[in-house]
Parts: structure tokens; C-alpha cells; sequence
């Protein structure tokens, strides 16, 4: 593990975890510990919970019950200290668009309290690697999706957090931006971080995880190492289906109308 982060076998423990909306119950009684240093895939169709799952482990959102640990420290009762070792990229960012991007990473690393001397060099060097050099001056209001997915990762990596939550980071991306984007967790991880990235796209999942949950109805409905999720399945794509009860057209639903000749 690298030197600076701390050793724990766990990287997050979440206890009990329930969330509703009115009458709908988003996320019901998970519970789950993620290990440290790997790429974990939390994983479920539309609609599972994933979004809201993320959003209470990460401070952005309260639950009804429960409690989240972040390498040791309570979410809710030492936010300050929670927050201060994780990075978040959720979906649907909302940035201060009127800033450019190198702008707005300096912003970001003074908030996070670090030297401005410290700052401007991450900043480069995350502009570099993440192939926005070019465009650092560019008001972030004219990026197109893939750069702003990118100076969101930037954001969030600035700090060095020991933890990344990311909420479908490669949706809406085009080859090129994901690869970098790519690139870059990938030695994040092999510094001994930890990624938790939240995505419905098995083929993604199983090219980066080495773990997975698969989240449904709000429910944890299988996790470990991609082995052992994926069983005698093969792929987590089909072990995936089974997981979460997708059901087959059946030739009594009558669709003959479609694709017909006129």
C-alpha cells in the first residue's frame, strides 16, 4: 500500500442503511463493507438505488437509519473528517460553469486547504494526463460531456483522497475521454486507492472490477470478487440477470404488429 494511506481492511461499512421518498423505499437495510485498494463495481439496473446509496455514503444526502465509515471515520457524527479523505464525482455534476477549467481546480484545492504552489502543480499535471490542457481556459460552461466528466475527476482526485465515489462516470463519454479517464483510475488504484463506481454496464464492471455488488430494489443481492458474483455464469452479464430476476419475452406476449411489412 502507498505510503500515506491508511492501512485498513475495509475502506468503507455501511450498517443498516434505509432511505424512502414518501412511500417509496429507495435503498431498504443495506449492509456491506468494501475493501480497501481495489475497483469495486456497485452495480443494478435503473432504479435499484444506486444513486441514492452513493449519495448518503458520501454526506450528500442523510438516511433514515443507519450509519456509513469511511477508512474508520462515522459520516454522519465527523463529516468534516469523512469528507476529507474521499472524492466524489456524482451524476449530473453541477459545476461553477463560469469559471475555466484550471480556474476551477484552483478553487477546489484552496477549499481543500492546500498550498497554492501545490495546487497549481497537481492541477497541470491532472490537466496534462486527463488531455484538457489545451483547453484549460475554456470556461467550464463550454466543455463539451466527456471534458467536464474529466475536470470533475480532476476535482476530486486534486486532494489525494484515499477513497473515489464516482456515479456513472463513462456515461455519455466518447471513446478517447473514457479511455483517459480510464487510464488514470487505473493508477490511482495500483497507489493503493480505492474507486467505488457505480454503473448498469456489465461489460464496463467486468473489464476494471476486481469486486462487485449487485444492488436491486434497494437491496444487496450479491457481492464479493468478480468470480465469485459471477459463479458458473459465463459472464456477469448473465449472472447479473439472474441476480436481479430480468425476464425473458415470452411468446404469449403479443408483439407481432412490430417490425411487420406494411
Amino acid at each position: 500500500m502507498a505510503v500515506g494511506r491508511e492501512a485498513t481492511s475495509a475502506a468503507v461499512r455501511i450498517e443498516g442503511l434505509w432511505k424512502r421518498f414518501g412511500e417509496q423505499v429507495a435503498v431498504a437495510g443495506v449492509d456491506l463493507e468494501i475493501p480497501a485498494g481495489q475497483f469495486i463495481g456497485l452495480v443494478g439496473p435503473n432504479g435499484a438505488g444506486k444513486t441514492t446509496t452513493l449519495s448518503m455514503v458520501t454526506g450528500l444526502l442523510r438516511p433514515d437509519s443507519g450509519r456509513v465509515e469511511i477508512v474508520g471515520r462515522d459520516v454522519w457524527d465527523d463529516p468534516a473528517a469523512a469528507k476529507s479523505v474521499i472524492g466524489v464525482l456524482p451524476e449530473g455534476l453541477r459545476m461553477f460553469e463560469r469559471l475555466s477549467g484550471r480556474e476551477l481546480l484552483a478553487y477546489t484545492g484552496r477549499l481543500r486547504g492546500l498550498p497554492g504552489d501545490e495546487v497549481d502543480q497537481r492541477a497541470t499535471q491532472l490537466l496534462d494526463v486527463l488531455d484538457l490542457a489545451g483547453a484549460q481556459h475554456k470556461l467550464v460552461v463550454d466543455y463539451s460531456t466527456g471534458m467536464r466528466k474529466k475536470i470533475g475527476l480532476a476535482s476530486a482526485l486534486l486532494h489525494n483522497p484515499e477513497v473515489l465515489f464516482l456515479d456513472e462516470p463513462f456515461e455519455g463519454v466518447d471513446p478517447v475521454s473514457a479511455q483517459s479517464i480510464r487510464q488514470v483510475l487505473e493508477r490511482y488504484t495500483a497507489s493503493g486507492a480505492t474507486v467505488v463506481f457505480s454503473s448498469h454496464v456489465m461489460e464496463l464492471v467486468e473489464s476494471l472490477c476486481s469486486w462487485v455488488a449487485v444492488l436491486a430494489a434497494g437491496r444487496i443481492r450479491a457481492h464479493g470478487t468478480l468470480a465469485e458474483v459471477r459463479g458458473e455464469a459465463p459472464s456477469l452479464q448473465d449472472a447479473f440477470l439472474d441476480l436481479v430476476g430480468a425476464r425473458a419475452l415470452s411468446e404469449g406476449q403479443n408483439l407481432d404488429w412490430l417490425g411487420g411489412v406494411r
